[in-house]
């Protein structure tokens, strides 16, 4: 699953990496704790002129036929090989796809009974990561419009099975117009919901600050290392 990640990379780098116009994009803050319910940008069309657009939504789906906001609160993740049969999701695979930006994620692993330890997880190189992402707009019982976003999970590649047994799908910077720009061939962007390859992937665990969503900071993604049950050291600044 991914139920946090961190955003660092600056607008121009974006700008450049999803093909987009700087001037266009909405500015968000950089982020190292993004948590659900909160507003974070994506990369859609823009339902009118077609053109790639970077809007902020909510963190967590709501259907456009959903009588209350509740559901939001169970729908972060959405299941790949469920999202083109389930309700809440099978029209917006078919029409309104979106890539979530981030530069990490984070998945805890069980270590005892009562104790579990934060690792922060990334595409080798630093590369700005790429989630496959749905969105949706609902209105609410005044007619008040709310555009809201899932991220989209699959089977935790090999070297992530320790840690989780799901991953967020991560779509690669060639397949970026596949995955958004064919609205309505949901087979051709159905084939790319899959996990990363094991070698494109870095991970390193991380202080369990992580946990609590009022913490937001650089130091997050520091690497620590675990020196017992409960007990850890920071060991250096990581820049990536």
């Amino acid at each position: 699953m991914c139920g946090r990640y961190a955003r660092k990379s600056a607008q121009e780098l974006l700008a450049e990496w999803f093909e987009m116009d700087l001037e266009q994009m909405r500015r968000a803050p950089s982020t190292w704790n993004a948590a659900p319910q909160s507003f974070q940008p994506v990369v859609r069309l823009n339902p009118e002129t077609g053109q790639r657009e970077m809007p902020l939504l909510r963190w967590g789906l709501i259907p456009s036929w959903a009588k209350n906001a509740c559901i939001g609160l169970s729908t972060i993740n959405a299941r790949a090989e469920e999202a083109a049969t389930k309700p809440a999701f099978r029209d917006a695979l078919k029409k309104r796809r979106c890539l979530v930006p981030a530069d990490a994620y984070y998945e805890w692993q069980k270590t005892g009974p009562k104790t579990r330890q934060p690792y922060a997880i990334t595409l080798t190189g630093g590369q700005p990561i790429a989630f496959a992402g749905l969105w949706e707009s609902w209105r609410d019982t005044d007619g008040q419009p709310l555009e809201t976003f899932t991220i989209l999970t699959t089977a935790a590649n090999q070297r992530l099975t320790s840690i989780h047994d799901r991953m967020p799908v991560i779509v690669e910077r060639t397949d970026y117009a596949r995955w958004l720009d064919a609205p309505g061939e949901s087979e051709s962007a159905a084939e790319l919901l899959c996990a990363a390859a094991p070698d494109r992937i870095d991970l390193w665990p991380v202080s369990d600050r992580v946990g609590n969503t009022r913490n937001n900071d650089e130091a997050l993604l520091d690497p620590v290392t675990t020196t017992g049950e409960g007990t850890q050291d920071q060991l250096f600044k990581l820049d990536f």
